[in-house]
């Protein structure tokens, strides 16, 4: 691979180098200063893209969102079915104000839009995400092929110039993954019971911990003589983490 390189000049080299400094994301994207994001928070600052752990959870996040907008869509088919009939049937339709259905029409077209935009700015984050972590990779080769030739003090500048682009794609790449955590929602966990079968005897009490990053979660609950559970809490809500997992301990 190191071939590909040996007929590229210094001052190529250079101009690449410059042109890769000019796409940083945040000269074409306003981003919110990082204290508004989750994991950028408290100063836990961490410098460390997860591009994997990204593209999962855009897929998962974009096919939840799709799900969502197709089940509206179909509300919206219905309601609008409906309203077509009523207006076919009645005399009246053209003197009415607005019926309730009419509203509740107008309330989903207005949730639809809100979804549609909610999907485009999440694609639009992620295609910022690729684009920097593309230019962070060729950073990344053009590097190793420089500290492959013989070191003159143009190389050396080029290398330096490599360093710092690859400095800011990361940085970038960063702001962008806590852009994206304000778009991921709340998970809601709800607790249903224990499944132990044999072990869950009557009296029996438990204690389950959560944890997510530094959100935490413990609740107490005991085996009923009628093998029912009750707990001290049932539910919490957790504000979603990108280098984060669940960690659950009874």
């Amino acid at each position: 691979r190191s071939c590909s390189f040996t007929g590229f000049s210094t001052v190529q080299s250079r101009k690449l180098a410059k042109s890769l400094s000019r796409s940083s994301v945040r000269s074409r994207m306003s981003l919110k200063p990082p204290k508004a994001y989750n994991s950028l928070q408290k100063g836990a600052l961490i410098w460390d893209p997860k591009p994997l752990q990204v593209k999962k959870i855009f897929e998962a996040l974009k096919k939840g969102l799709n799900e969502y907008l197709e089940a509206h869509q179909a509300e919206l088919d219905y309601l609008s079915g409906r309203h077509k009939d009523t207006k076919r049937n009645s005399r009246l339709s053209l003197f009415l104000s607005l019926s309730p259905l009419q509203k509740q029409i107008r309330s989903v077209e207005r949730y639809i839009r809100k979804l549609e935009f909610h999907i485009s700015k999440v694609e639009e984050l992620y295609e910022a995400y690729c684009i920097q972590c593309r230019l962070r990779d060729g950073a990344t080769n053009m590097r190793h092929a420089f500290s492959l030739s013989p070191a003159t003090k143009a190389s050396r500048e080029s290398l330096v110039e490599l360093y710092k682009n690859f400095q800011e794609c990361t940085e970038d790449m960063c702001f962008i993954e806590g852009a994206l955590e304000v778009h991921l929602g709340e998970f809601h966990v709800k607790m249903k019971g224990l499944v132990g079968f044999a072990r869950l005897c009557p009296g029996d009490q438990y204690e389950v911990f959560v944890r997510l990053g530094r959100q935490k979660w413990r609740l107490k609950g005991k085996i009923e003589t009628d093998d029912s559970q009750t707990w001290d809490e049932e539910e919490k809500i957790f504000i979603p983490n990108l280098h984060e997992k669940f960690e659950i301990k009874v």
